[in-house]
């Protein structure tokens, strides 16, 4: 049995509110990710089959910790019962959700069943190459404001962003063609594609969308003030008809407008769903009173939201402490202090410690008073794994496996290592493709290209050719399931065989640095083993899956350092879902945040909710600062408190500087300098 009896009562009435729409509210701290997998698992001990119920939700760590959770609260299988698998409720992100539906249905669309999914590195790569034939020397465009302006033409759903210029409105729709022509040329689609592809499925093919009505039977979504309108339109297209949607979110933590998220989706719901039931999950269990209370007068001047007041048992708490500075600098300098008083004195490890900002840039002063202090720190959202060099020639080299039409990983890969290929070759080839409106690689293969190049490019192009081909043939007749060797062995076999080792050691001058690069391939080759296979798959098929798999978890890190006892350094963008016992909320200016484009653009509300954010990620104490100066492009500028201050009550909020002094005892004394030796091993 489930057991109820450790709920709430509003967790419990969310959890036994199983049939129509429902809308849980749930505020920060407050247990959803609990009430979620309760009642998923509630949902199969009375009677829904487990396959018939899909959870949507942003990331995959969210989505795999919720699987983990439902398997934890259903009884394991019995003995004797039926062979094979037994079946277990859909837990995914959308994009996962789309690739499912697509690998299933997409040659309905004229698409080949092999399509890769282009990340963002292979999406600037095509929009590169568009602005490349219409801007001038002069004027080159941004890429990535493009792609990003591009997305948000693709997500509007029925109201697309308007232009003033038509001008301006005209190359957009035309950089919209080229880019979808593009990829459509590669057989790839891009993270946008997999929602919008399977709601052209939907609409154009009725059959597929009784399908998916049948199967997903009972749909939950988490975070749901953060979907798009194409986000929105799948889950509404298949709820409408047995209206069994569960949504999870609180509009008071809605900070991705800038990316496309729609407030209204949750603020509106009663649109669509005009008998919903909203259950109200306001009893935190991560913050003090004080921190609560703060948060609470700081969001209620937000005019368009849902009410609700976040409360706690905790306790009331440390006072929250507001500190000024002269500049950025002594604020890092403070913060690093205090970091490493708490750890002498009181035995706080670095990793129950955070520092939030709201820009990337902040981050600078305090990652140099860390490293001169000696204190461990990671900073979420630096490099990740799989945009490094070597990483991403092995999944280009897997990709032009898999689809040789891909033409950004062909590009990426062709003369690496080198093999006669120049740039000034593959440029040729790509016009000559161009010219035949066909993929690079048909280019390469076509004997009329190929003559046309002096005998040594020529004989590289066909020794390339004849590299992908033969390799293709491989992966296409081996039974992955039966397969010897493993995949990563042969991966590597692959790589061995090119001089892909070779060459990765000759391109670094510093042998350690080499070595790492051989070991994070080694470590992404280990992974490939655990992807799983169905019984007819073929290597290829395999190959895709790992694709798949690495592409779509784009919120897999590298968390070696997060295991480590370690200060975080986040921006409040990145720290939602997160939670540490100590917070300090630096750079708290007019100008940061709320940031200056926020006036011009209308979004001071989201700022506002942006700063709820990062305050209700604080458990035990919360320190916030601002400067009087910070330094921008080298040069002081002058620094004002956020209005935001003001609109947090005075009897909550203790500033620093007025701060009494407090006499030490004699036994804080000891205790103190024991700490010290305690930590430095001292005698």
């Amino acid at each position: 049995m489930v057991n109820l009896a450790t709920l709430n009562p509003q967790q419990r009435q969310a959890v036994e509110t199983t049939e129509g729409p429902v809308l849980i509210l749930a505020g920060a701290g407050t247990g959803k990710t609990r009430v979620i997998t309760t009642r998923i698992a509630h949902l199969i001990e009375r009677g829904v089959p487990p396959d018939r119920i899909l959870g949507v939700t942003f990331t995959n760590k969210a989505a795999r910790e919720m699987l983990q959770r439902v398997n934890q609260l259903l009884p394991r299988r019995r003995r004797g019962a039926a062979e094979g698998p037994a079946p277990r409720p859909t837990l995914c992100t959308f994009h996962s959700l789309c690739v499912r539906i697509l690998r299933r249905h997409i040659e309905r669309l004229g698409y080949k069943a092999n399509f890769v999914i282009y990340d963002e590195s292979e999406q600037l790569g095509v929009v590169k190459k568009l602005l490349s034939r219409i801007a001038s020397k002069d004027a080159q465009p941004d890429a990535p404001a493009v792609l990003g302006m591009l997305s948000r033409m693709r997500n509007a759903g029925s109201e697309p962003p308007t232009f003033a210029d038509p001008k301006v409105a005209a190359i957009a729709q035309h950089l919209r063609q080229g880019y979808e022509s593009a990829l459509r040329a590669c057989n790839a689609v891009d993270f946008d594609d997999l929602i919008l592809l399977v709601l052209r499925l939907l609409r154009e093919h009725p059959e597929v969308l009784e399908e998916c009505r049948q199967r997903y039977r009972y749909v939950m979504v988490d975070e749901y003030q953060d979907t798009n309108a194409a986000q929105f339109e799948l889950v509404h297209t298949l709820t409408r008809e047995h209206r069994n949607l569960c949504v999870v979110g609180d509009d008071d933590q809605s900070i991705y407008g800038w990316r496309g998220a729609e407030i209204a989706n949750l603020l509106e719901l009663e649109r669509f769903f005009p008998e919903v039931k909203v259950v109200k999950l306001e009893q935190n269990y991560r913050s003090t009173t004080l921190i609560l209370n703060a948060a609470n007068a700081l969001i209620r001047n937000n005019a368009r939201r849902r009410p609700k007041q976040l409360w706690s048992q905790n306790g009331a708490g440390t006072p929250i402490l507001l500190h000024t500075f002269e500049n950025d600098e002594q604020e890092a300098q403070a913060v690093v202090n205090r970091i490493e008083a708490d750890r002498f004195a009181r035995r706080v490890p670095w990793s129950e410690q955070a520092v939030l900002f709201r820009t990337n840039g902040q981050s600078r002063p305090i990652e140099a008073a860390l490293r001169k202090a000696k204190v461990r720190y990671h900073l979420v959202g630096g490099q990740s794994f799989f945009d490094r060099r070597e990483v991403r020639d092995l999944l280009a080299f897997l990709k032009t496996l898999v689809n040789p039409r891909d033409d950004i990983s062909l590009l990426r890969i062709a003369n690496v290592p080198a093999r006669g290929l120049s740039d000034t070759t593959m440029q040729r080839l790509l016009a000559a493709s161009q010219e035949r409106h066909g993929p690079v690689f048909e280019a390469m293969q076509n004997p009329v290209v190929q003559t046309s190049f002096p005998g040594r490019t020529r004989t590289s192009i066909e020794e390339f050719v004849a590299l992908i081909e033969e390799n293709q043939n491989t992966l296409s007749h081996t039974r992955a399931a039966l397969a010897e060797p493993k995949l990563s062995e042969w991966t590597r076999a692959f790589l061995d065989g090119i001089g892909y080792f070779t060459e990765l050691r000759r391109s670094e001058k510093d042998p350690e640095a080499a070595e790492n690069r051989v070991r994070n391939l080694v470590d992404l080759l280990a992974s490939m083993d655990a992807v799983e296979t169905e019984a007819n798959d073929t290597r290829r098929d395999q190959v895709i899956r790992f694709l798949e798999e690495v592409t779509l978890d784009n919120d897999r890190n590298d968390d070696t350092e997060q295991r480590r006892d370690a200060v975080t350094l986040i921006t409040m963008h990145s720290c939602k879902g997160l939670e540490f016992p100590h917070v300090f909320i630096v750079g708290i200016e007019e100008g940061l945040l709320p940031h200056a484009r926020s006036k011009l653009e209308g979004t001071l509300d989201e700022e506002r909710r942006l700063f709820y954010v990062a305050i209700t990620r604080a458990m035990r104490t919360l320190q916030m600062s601002w400067c009087v100066a910070r330094r921008k492009y080298g040069q002081l500028t002058a620094g004002h408190p956020s209005q935001f201050l003001k609109e947090l009550p005075e009897d909550l909020v203790t500033r620093a500087e007025s701060r009494p002094r407090e006499a030490v005892s004699l036994e804080q004394g000891r205790n103190f300098f024991a700490s010290i030796r305690a930590v430095t091993g001292a005698e």
